[in-house]
């Protein structure tokens, strides 16, 4: 992590109790979202691929940290810290980045999403946002609030 810094990929943050709970809200809502059977499987993927980020920006933020957006990868490195910041196991994070691929392609290519993608991603998210749940319940209970 300290090397990100040095390197500007990863800025020092304060993130407050509101903050964390409007991103895990944020984060629900994608997932719920994404499990609406009448929505294209390219936006339910989209809506999916949100909550992974939002949960990998909730693991960065919970341990002091942003992604720099100003740099290119703020996705890639928000997903790959998360070994780091939330303890997620790497052949989980090597799924991961290969949905935030899929997205690049989706989004700038417009490559459709198959059912089979789709069904990878919701089940990823939903065990990310698990995990990001826990691991906050742990380290950072505040952000939990009433929720």
């Amino acid at each position: 992590m300290e090397n990100l810094l040095a390197i500007r990929q990863l800025m020092q943050h304060s993130a407050d109790a509101v903050a964390l709970r409007k991103l895990l809200e944020a984060a629900r809502r994608n997932l719920a979202d994404a499990q609406i059977p009448q929505v294209s499987a390219d936006n339910r993927f989209d809506a999916a691929y949100k909550c992974v980020l939002q949960c990998a920006m909730l693991g960065l933020w919970g341990n002091g940290y942003r992604t720099s957006t100003s740099q290119p990868g703020h996705h890639q490195t928000a997903i790959q810290c998360l070994v780091h910041t939330m303890g997620v196991a790497p052949d989980e994070i090597i799924v991961l980045d290969a949905l935030r691929r899929q997205r690049n392609i989706t989004d700038y290519e417009g490559d459709p999403v198959s059912e089979a993608t789709l069904a990878t991603c919701l089940r990823q998210a939903a065990r990310l946002l698990a995990h990001t749940e826990q691991w906050l319940r742990a380290h950072r209970p505040d952000a939990l609030g009433d929720a």
